[in-house]
């Protein structure tokens, strides 16, 4: 999620706890449900978890990991995408979410948990110029 109309823009971050209790940094993302495209989900997905409501304006990248829940293995593939902020205030009202915070883009990377996270951030000024 981007927000242009500050300078410099800045992108919405999640925070959520690992199982050691510690606040990890990371894009919103979530699940398709059914009948939803993949951009739906990820317009979806961001409101739920940021409060802000977006459209897309170019995609990012996909990023497939593994990861182990009530004692099994799931395979999980999350299509990313930038979206451009439309209406909405900035909410942790998401019980999965601990914290949001809009953060300057320059910042992203150093802020986010997970290293495919931080290669997707890396396009957006490529994004933006491509767009302008």
């Amino acid at each position: 999620m981007l927000d242009r109309s500050s300078e410099p823009a800045h992108g919405a971050l999640i925070g959520r706890l690992d199982r050691r209790g510690r606040l990890l940094w990371s894009l919103p993302k979530g699940h398709l449900e059914s009948g939803e495209s993949v951009t739906d989900a990820a317009i979806r997905e961001v409101a739920e978890e940021t409060g802000i409501t977006g459209r897309v304006i170019a995609p990012l990248g996909v990023i497939d990991f593994w990861f182990v829940a009530d004692g099994r293995r799931i395979h999980k593939t999350v299509h990313h995408y930038l979206l451009l902020a439309v209406t909405g205030q900035l909410s942790d009202a998401d019980i999965e979410v601990v914290e949001v915070a809009w953060v300057p883009l320059s910042q992203i990377a150093g802020r986010l948990a997970y290293a495919d996270e931080r290669r997707l951030i890396s396009k957006i000024p490529r994004l933006l110029a491509d767009t302008a």
